[in-house]
């Protein structure tokens, strides 16, 4: 167990260089109690100088930790990974293990066949825990690694009730406040574009709509909602293109993501419609780009960056502790006014 590459320096050379036995670099390696500090820094310092690298498969054939985690990506569509979204969620989880000793991994579960690749893969002691994003409703990964015993937090949540860890922000509550800034400045026929409904994060937006409208006494039109196939610019181009082809009185348009948004400014711009003269526009997440949108936009900010800390403090938790429930957290937003509202 353990054999060395050719070349490279050994567990017995760590212990010769810091003039201590090969079982204190490993209670040192394995950052085990009952060393002291001058031993620990001596064996740190030999580690660093002779450039050795601990044999991770025989740490975990010993029970010890891999120490990484798998990012899981599950969105089916490739192009999806170039959104601001999965670029800010990836930098705030990046972020939040700067300070540690883990590796993320970033791996994309696809098929049925990933799926299960992937839990035989994180079964197999190379990573000591999961975090899940984007996931869709009917996705089966998440039980699969309930089941496997692997802790896992997933970032927001594939219905109201899971029986896994997950974080997420406040959607409904967002999308109901956007709308309800919307109605109290005089805006009547309110459009929504929706994001796939096959995702709870944008059932839950299209809820707060309606919400809003029916605490306002406004009656819900069907044909005031369009759903988008995805959050990118263009679906949300389609999907306002649709809703003025139905409604060339709209005022307002509250769209379920920053991305659907500006494919909504675009496409209302080509239809001669001033935003937000004619048409006030809302977004959702507050991305950097919607400072940038012209007009810059109005949107719902998600706290994306303490979204990401949470994920890793409750892997953290979940991988140094057996927890007796799940937990669940919900994350406040907050709505951000710009030019296009």
């Amino acid at each position: 167990m353990g054999r060395q590459r050719p070349g490279t320096p050994t567990l017995e050379e760590v212990a010769a260089r810091a003039g201590v036995g090969r079982g204190t670099v490993s209670r040192v390696i394995n950052n085990a109690a009952g060393v002291r500090d001058s031993t620990r820094r001596a064996v740190q310092r030999a580690i660093a100088e002779l450039g050795y690298v601990p044999n991770l498969a025989a740490r975990s054939l010993a029970g010890h930790r891999a120490d990484a985690v798998a990012l899981v990506m599950t969105e089916p569509d490739w192009r999806l990974f170039g959104e601001p979204f999965f670029t800010e969620i990836v930098h705030a989880v990046g972020d939040a293990l700067t300070d540690t000793p883990v590796q993320l991994l970033l791996t994309l579960v696809l098929t049925d066949t990933e799926r299960q690749r992937f839990v035989e893969y994180a079964r197999g002691g190379r990573v000591d825990g999961v975090l899940l994003m984007s996931v869709h409703a009917e996705d089966p990964l998440p039980d699969m690694l309930a089941k496997a015993g692997l802790p896992t937090v997933m970032l927001g949540r594939r219905s109201g009730e899971e029986s896994v860890t997950y974080v997420d922000a406040d959607n409904a509550g967002g999308a109901r406040g956007a709308v309800t800034y919307l109605l109290e400045a005089g805006r009547s026929t309110i459009g929504a574009i929706s994001g796939p409904l096959d995702m709870y994060v944008a059932q839950c937006r299209l809820r707060g709509y309606h919400d809003a409208l029916e605490s306002a006494g406004v009656a819900a039109r069907s044909s005031l909602v369009v759903e988008g196939t995805d959050f990118t610019e263009e679906s949300g181009h389609r999907a306002m293109t649709e809703l003025l082809d139905r409604h060339p009185d709209l005022d307002a348009v509250f769209a379920a993501s920053d991305t659907m948004a500006a494919g909504a400014l675009h496409a209302l711009r080509a239809a001669g419609r001033r935003v937000p003269q004619d048409v006030a526009v809302i977004g959702f997440d507050d991305f950097h780009p919607a400072r940038r949108t012209d007009p810059p936009l109005t949107t719902v900010r998600q706290p994306l960056e303490e979204i990401g800390r949470t994920m890793v403090r409750l892997l953290q938790e979940e991988m140094e502790d057996t927890p007796v429930a799940w937990r669940q957290v919900i994350l406040r937003t907050e709505l951000v006014i710009r030019d296009s509202a």
